[in-house]
């Protein structure tokens, strides 16, 4: 109980606000700098050592979120992708093996959710059609990951709001489209949400965020790519308030 109580704290945003607002005062006095200055890098040193699942969770908490989407390319298939593969890097297996042990702490954190499959996602499928191997010989995600109560799909839609990976165009363009409320993702270096209003019909495209770590090796072909928009977001109201949330960083 006494671990529970802890950890209930730790993790609670009321609590760290308070505590901020006590400590980033004091520091500013003692090294004679601006509130703001030092609020920034408070922020911005909490988010590194909780990291972003540790984030997405607090948002599903503060805006009493109840399902979640996963936007697409939750894996990276760097090993067998079409691109050029590292020459010095990991084998396929030891890739899939650390991708499962990644995935695992997603799975304890959101049991049952809906999955987006992005084109990162699908490598897999993609090099066994090029191979001409049938599908009836392709595992399902859900057996190699470890994640039987995951959906994996490639949309899916709540309360009139459409939810796919995006690779045949941006979240706006999907909206406006299909007069439809999309959301996306894909595009790691955008996120916002645009509004499209007509005499009787009123629907928003909304480009998500991303939790990718331009440093890491799975990530090394966007290393020079202009920053990424890291960052989750939510669909409250029925589906008619949709808000980005970018990570303090």
């Amino acid at each position: 109980m006494k671990k529970y109580i802890i950890t209930k704290l730790l993790t609670s945003k009321k609590v760290w606000l308070g505590i901020s607002s006590i400590v980033i005062p004091i520091i500013a006095t003692f090294l004679g700098a601006d509130e703001e200055s030092v609020s920034k890098i408070w922020w911005s040193l909490l988010a590194m050592l909780g990291g972003y699942l540790d984030w997405c969770l607090e948002q599903y908490e503060t805006f009493n979120c109840n399902q979640v989407v996963f936007i697409g390319d939750i894996l990276d298939n760097h090993a067998f992708s079409y691109h050029e593969p590292d020459p010095d890097g990991m084998s396929a297996g030891l890739e899939l093996e650390k991708t499962i042990e990644k995935v695992a702490k997603w799975y304890k954190a959101f049991e049952y959710a809906d999955v987006c499959i992005g084109n990162h996602d699908r490598m897999a499928s993609r090099k066994a059609m090029s191979g001409g191997i049938p599908a009836a010989w392709i595992r399902s995600y859900n057996d190699v990951l470890k994640t039987p109560n995951w959906n994996w799909v490639e949309s899916v839609t709540y309360d009139n709001v459409l939810f796919e990976h995006g690779e045949g165009g941006q979240a706006a363009a999907k909206a406006k489209n299909n007069m439809l409320s999309s959301v996306c993702g894909h595009t790691h270096t955008l996120a916002y949400v645009q509004w499209f209003c007509g005499k009787k019909y009123r629907v928003f495209g909304m480009q998500v965020g991303c939790g990718v770590d331009s440093t890491s090796y799975a990530a090394a072909y966007a290393k020079n790519f202009k920053k990424q928009s890291i960052g989750c977001s939510v669909v409250l109201n029925n589906g008619t308030l949709p808000i980005n949330l970018l990570m303090p960083l």
